[in-house]
């Protein structure tokens, strides 16, 4: 019997053994303390079809985010050059090349493995790299095109640079460590200790690897392996508000150092904290312990998301199984732009009147969160008013739009669709409307949602017919042509299932259509600052000159129209993006579904 208790024991050991081994003990997840607060990475690498296709996006993006870096470099020229010229590099090194190009020109593994994760608070990037070299040989130009070389430090063999940041008590180290990049903002002259764990020079007691939270979460909630990402806020929350974590204590001291300068209240009176801000800040975490995402799809012409905000139990009781009644809010036909809006106001009233009462009964005593009991105080004393009528019987709103064009002559573009207001009481929300707006006093919609117009003032203001339904538990209202007919199938969609909270359909055509009226209005206010700019008095000594002035407002142009280019670009690609969000037993979920061409 020993004996084979010995043997199975001995077999479970090597399969242990035969686990681990498969672990790349260099892959950036190794080097991720297990208790790091925050963390985003990859568990593994994308396939090569899907890789290409989300490159061939990337590039479409890239003149605009060029645009934007140099119009950032001409506005910072005057006063800080060394800023400028070092963007203007980092643009020639974009500027003509794919992202692909750029990154086998630099060294970048566009195939490897990344984790961008908190040592305590500091962030850490950790990026593979196919040549280490041509990576040294990309900062090597920057730090030319800069005018000063990053100071350079080492410890034991390792070698690193840095620069320090005197106004925030940080520095930036950046490093090549074997076959990866590591960069990280840390407290300025950062402790030994933290200086070898942030190069990886000693490894943490337990690794993110060893642990395998992200991929347990991965698999809890359908992230794919390609980006999953974690923010724990009771490891976080505590450290940012106590003050003991060393980034936050070191940008707390930089800035105590400024105020006393300024007031001469000594830094240490400044530095106060209380021992219950640490607690407290956890208190404040339990509601909402943690928040992680991750795509649960990515292909070539899919790309979808989700986003979990874990909640407390009570919190997440109080809307997991809420049923909304608006129409719409559970699917049925969806309007090229469609957003239904939950707003159960009953509901919401009674939580956040708990909420009020609870802070009440015990108030915040760190300096820090002290703002948070006046706040709940004026929160819970507007409770009350938000019962009286028609506000309080909300339940939501949808706006469904089948039409979107832009007008140059108008401030707003021409639209049609419906508004739908959620309520349990249309009637009262009706006679609420009669008594503010007069005309429509003889306005008698008729019973099971069959639609009556409005009066003729009241579309000569909206500029084209418009009509009004009721339904058991909203009022619809139509403006434009044609939609009349589809009042009342609006009325009769589907209300909202258990936790539902909103749902959201855009079209990819009238998805061009904001962003070709965004961009008039874009071009429209440039002109008018550029003609005001005209009779502004020139300034030369001390601000602006006019050739500034210009340069700038090219620049802002040019910067201006590659985004629009640009994003006009991405939305001919774009055949639907939907997004839908509901509570169930562990909290907040947000989905979108990103469908391509």
């Amino acid at each position: 019997m020993q004996s084979r208790t010995r043997f199975i024991a001995l077999g479970l050991a090597c399969v242990a053994l035969a686990a681990c081994s498969h672990k790349d003990k260099n892959a950036p997840l190794a080097f991720v303390p297990a208790d790091t607060p925050y963390v985003a990475a990859n568990l593994a690498a994308l396939d090569d079809a899907t890789r290409q296709a989300l490159l061939a996006q990337a590039d479409l993006q890239l003149p605009s985010q060029v645009a934007q870096m140099e119009a950032f470099a001409t506005r910072e020229q005057p006063n800080d050059p060394d800023a400028a010229r070092l963007v203007r590099a980092f643009t020639a090194e974009l500027k003509g090349k794919t992202i692909e190009a750029f990154a086998q020109a630099n060294g970048f593994d566009l195939k490897g493995r990344f984790a961008l994760y908190g040592e305590g608070m500091a962030p850490v990037l950790r990026f593979e790299l196919t040549d280490p070299k041509a990576f040294e040989g990309f900062v090597g130009r920057l730090e030319t095109a800069y005018g000063k070389q990053l100071d350079t430090a080492a410890i034991g063999t390792q070698s690193y640079r840095k620069q320090l940041f005197p106004a925030s008590g940080t520095e930036l180290v950046l490093a090549v460590v074997g076959k990866q990049m590591v960069a990280a903002i840390l407290p300025a002259d950062a402790a030994t200790p933290l200086l070898r764990q942030t190069l990886g020079l000693d490894r943490p007691a337990k690794s993110l690897q060893d642990d395998g939270r992200l991929a347990a979460l991965a698999k809890d909630k359908g992230y794919a392996k390609w980006l999953v990402g974690q923010l724990d806020l009771t490891r976080s929350l505590p450290l940012v508000i106590s003050g003991s974590d060393p980034l936050i204590a070191a940008i707390e001291h930089a800035h105590a150092g400024a105020e006393s300068a300024k007031t001469g209240e000594p830094v240490a009176n400044l530095l106060k904290t209380s021992p219950s801000c640490a607690p407290e800040a956890s208190r404040i975490a339990a509601r909402v312990p943690s928040i992680s995402f991750g795509y649960t799809r990515l292909d070539a012409q899919h790309q979808d998301g989700r986003l979990d905000v874990a909640l407390a139990d009570d919190i997440a009781k109080a809307f997991s199984g809420l049923k909304v009644e608006l129409p719409g809010l559970g699917g049925g036909s969806a309007a090229p732009f469609d957003l239904s809006l939950a707003l159960p106001v009953v509901a919401l009233r009674t939580f956040w009147s708990a909420q009020a009462d609870a802070v009440a009964a015990k108030p915040f005593t760190c300096p820090m969160l002290v703002d948070l009991n006046d706040g709940f105080a004026k929160l819970g004393e507007a409770m009350p008013k938000a019962a009286l009528p028609p506000f309080g019987n909300l339940l939501g709103l949808r706006l469904a739009l089948d039409s979107l064009s832009a007008d140059k002559t108008s401030s707003l573009p021409n639209f049609s669709g419906r508004v739908v207001l959620g309520t349990s009481d249309p009637s009262g929300l009706l006679a609420t409307g009669q008594m503010m707006v007069p005309a429509l006093a003889k306005l008698k919609p008729a019973a099971g949602g069959a639609p009556v117009a409005l009066p003729k003032d009241m579309a000569t203001m909206l500029g084209q017919p418009a009509w009004l339904a009721t339904g058991d538990k909203a009022l619809a209202l139509g403006i434009g042509a044609g939609e009349d007919a589809k009042l009342a199938a609006t009325l009769h969609d589907p209300a909202g299932g258990p936790g539902q909270m909103l749902r959201m359909h855009l079209s990819g055509a009238m998805y061009l259509d904001w962003l070709k009226f965004m961009e008039m209005k874009s071009d429209s206010l440039a002109a008018a600052a550029a003609e005001m700019s005209k009779s502004d008095e020139p300034t030369i000594n001390g601000d602006t000159t006019p050739a500034d002035e210009a340069a700038q407002a090219a620049a802002d142009a040019a910067r201006s129209k590659a985004q629009f280019t640009a994003m006009e670009a991405q939305a001919q690609r774009v055949d639907s993006i939907d997004a839908e969000a509901h509570v169930d037993d562990s909290g907040l979920v947000i989905t979108s579904h990103t469908t391509l061409k």
